[in-house]
């Protein structure tokens, strides 16, 4: 059974709307620059790629955004957009047939901070009653379905940097299983908040680069030093063929296949030659019924970090032998930062526009090439490319290694 994609919406860092992302994606336009939305006086990292002149009233009630965290603010927002752009309509589909799946990797860490903030300082009797439900991470997958009265199957994955796309997989094989007719699925993080931002950053793994914040993302590089903190959130529309075809809907690609492994080595690095991501892209080519030769462009997962652009480029070129010379891969983090867990959504919209549009988005700030790194890293300039086969890569702490397939859709 193939399964399909008729509906997309973002919020990312430099785009508040699919057509203004991808936009920005083919212009090479970054969203990172100097953080606004807290006192960043103490800090050693500076810079992040937040949402810039993002209103929730545009979006939702302000009697709703009181009762919400920022990351199902976020998710909501993108939802609208998704299905409103899906088509679907809402009087006459039947509800318990539509479900949701959301990918989060942190949750409502806004909400976490500021609560804690009162209970230390005012005492128990100021935290307040919203704290709970305001928090917990499958809140954003629970408000959607509120919201739009999806009575299906309704979850949230956690893995980390991996959850979007093990989402967005997870939905494939529920869809194909015959659990669904539609799911609602994707990713949303609000992690521009102190404490992330100073756990990342003590651990090394933001990059210190604060002076020229647009060119401080630079997977693949030779000078890259570490990712930059993004937000943001990514919604697909996901149909079965069948029922997409019996409403006339607006088929923009197929989601054809999904890998997922763990490299089972280490918390935060991943294991030497990137053998996880390996076999998770493998699996991710068979499940799709592709031929590795099908494959013509890769979304990497490109962090900028030293060790995921050395590994990743490793595990493409022993997955892919000799193809990888002709292979074209991109990091669209060199313009939005990584939104961890709402990273492999935004991505995810960006390969099905790639498809849509057969045109390949580049890794911006590729200045000073890497040993190491030695593939077509699409530098600097959107390219055109017939796109026959995208890979969408996603790797997060704890090893977890995701990786989607897609292709264009034929009858």
């Amino acid at each position: 059974m193939k399964v399909v994609v008729t509906g997309l919406g973002v919020l990312a860092p430099n785009g508040l709307s699919v057509p203004s992302y991808w936009d920005a994606l083919c212009s090479g336009q970054s969203g990172i620059d100097t953080i606004t939305g807290f006192d960043i006086t103490d800090f050693p990292v500076t810079i992040a790629g937040e949402l810039k002149d993002f209103n929730p009233e545009n979006y939702l009630e302000s009697r709703e955004i009181r009762k919400l965290d920022r990351f199902s603010i976020l998710g909501l927002a993108a939802a609208k957009e998704a299905i409103f752009n899906s088509g679907l309509n809402l009087d006459s589909a039947i509800l318990d047939r539509i479900g949701v799946i959301i990918g989060t990797g942190v949750g409502g860490i806004h909400t976490l901070e500021e609560q804690h903030t009162a209970l230390t300082s005012r005492g128990p009797r100021r935290v307040s009653p919203y704290f709970v439900p305001k928090m917990i991470a499958n809140i954003a997958a629970g408000q959607i379905a509120i919201k739009y009265g999806f009575k299906g199957l309704n979850q949230t994955v956690i893995s980390a940097c991996a959850s979007a796309n093990d989402a967005i997989g997870y939905s494939l094989r529920l869809l194909r299983a015959g659990d669904a007719d539609v799911i609602i699925t994707g990713g949303t993080e609000a992690s521009v908040s102190p404490l992330p931002m100073a756990g990342f950053a003590n651990m090394k793994a933001l990059t210190p680069m604060n002076e020229i914040p647009s060119k401080a993302s630079r997977p693949f590089d030779l000078d890259r030093k570490g990712f930059v903190m993004g937000e943001g959130a990514g919604i697909l529309v996901l149909e079965t063929e069948e029922h997409a075809k019996n409403r006339n809907a607006n088929i923009l690609a197929e989601l054809s296949g999904y890998g997922s492994t763990d490299d089972a080595f280490h918390v935060t690095q991943p294991i030497e030659g990137g053998l996880g991501a390996v076999n998770a892209m493998k699996l991710a080519i068979l499940d799709g019924k592709l031929n590795h030769n099908d494959i013509n462009y890769i979304n990497a997962h490109g962090t900028s970090t030293f060790y995921n652009d050395k590994n990743e480029t490793a595990a493409i070129k022993l997955l892919f032998g000799s193809h990888a010379e002709s292979l074209k891969v991109s990091s669209t983090k060199s313009m939005t930062g990584h939104l961890l867990g709402a990273s492999g959504a935004i991505e995810a919209v960006a390969c099905v526009k790639a498809i849509e549009t057969n045109r390949i988005p580049p890794t911006i700030n590729y200045t000073t090439p890497d040993p190491d790194c030695d593939l077509d890293y699409v530098p600097n300039n959107s390219e055109s490319l017939a796109i026959t086969g995208i890979l969408s890569n996603s790797f997060g702490f704890g090893g977890h290694n995701a990786v989607l397939s897609f292709r264009p859709w034929k009858m």
